[in-house]
């Protein structure tokens, strides 16, 4: 008896478009330590233009694509007496880490989602916020070349999406999201401007476009997951005493996995309807 053949298809389908986001997030993932590494300075000082052992960075987009040398791989454990912001660098995951979490972002995310439009969206924004996120995590800083043009970006990706069929979001829904986040980060950057850096606002604009495309409950737990996420590692210092109350911690990466788990959860739901 011959088994039916619309469920080995459809698995088919998922097994190849999650193999294909993996390797897709492997792929870019080669290229995000090379610019987390130029883009990871303090606000006064100019992109990094070589790497230590002052071989300047040259290929495509001026040298912004490409792996890293050898030598930039280890620049910046090697800054390390040079500062309390070379002290942040050296903190960064190890290269050849980075392109295993951009795959395994992506796959999670053509896993949630399935072959419906706005994945192309979630695989071509996610090695931007990986980026972004060791930025914020080695200098603490979300530099503006990278959080505007990347809500711009999710904000008309989206609108391209929608015009397709399949899609399971709405995108007037994610510009209210992109407003209604940012606008209530803006208000948490007025009220504790210590804690809550204007970078983090910016992000927020992309980040609520993302979660406002699955609607306002799953803008409302991407959210609500990366205060969580952030707080959880804050209570974490000060419990191991590698931290103060007053201690200033990068919150970018944590509103990044924030938005990861509420577009997972999104795509989730999603696809049962």
């Amino acid at each position: 008896m011959t088994a039916p053949a619309v469920p080995l298809t459809l698995a088919a389908v998922y097994a190849t478009l999650i193999a294909v986001a993996a390797l897709w997030g492997s792929a870019t993932g080669l290229l995000v330590p090379r610019a987390a590494y130029r883009l990871s300075v303090e606000p006064e000082e100019a992109w990094r233009e070589s790497c230590r052992a002052g071989h300047a960075f040259t290929g495509p987009a001026q040298g912004w694509l490409g792996g890293a040398c050898a030598d930039c791989a280890t620049a910046v454990p090697a800054r390390k007496a040079a500062g309390p912001a070379a002290t942040r660098d050296t903190e960064a995951p190890a290269p050849r880490l980075v392109p295993l979490v951009t795959a395994i972002g992506c796959a999670a995310l053509a896993a949630a989602t399935g072959p419906r439009p706005e994945l192309a969206v979630w695989l071509l924004l996610t090695p931007f916020a990986v980026l972004l996120a060791l930025v914020d995590r080695n200098v603490h800083r979300l530099p503006d070349q990278l959080t505007l043009p990347l809500a711009a970006a999710a904000a008309a990706l989206l609108g391209l999406a929608a015009l397709l069929p399949g899609t399971a979001g709405s995108w007037p829904a994610a510009l209210l999201g992109g407003l209604a986040l940012g606008a209530a980060y803006f208000v948490l950057f007025l009220i504790h401007p210590n804690g809550m850096g204007f970078g983090d606002v910016k992000l927020a604009l992309s980040l609520g476009v993302v979660l406002g495309w699955y609607g306002w409950a799953v803008l409302f737990a991407g959210a609500f997951a990366g205060f969580l996420l952030g707080s959880v590692y804050g209570l974490g210092l000060i419990v191991l005493r590698r931290a103060g109350r007053k201690t200033a911690i990068p919150f970018g990466p944590f509103m990044i996995a924030g938005a990861l788990a509420g577009l997972l959860l999104g795509g989730l739901v999603a696809s049962r309807f």
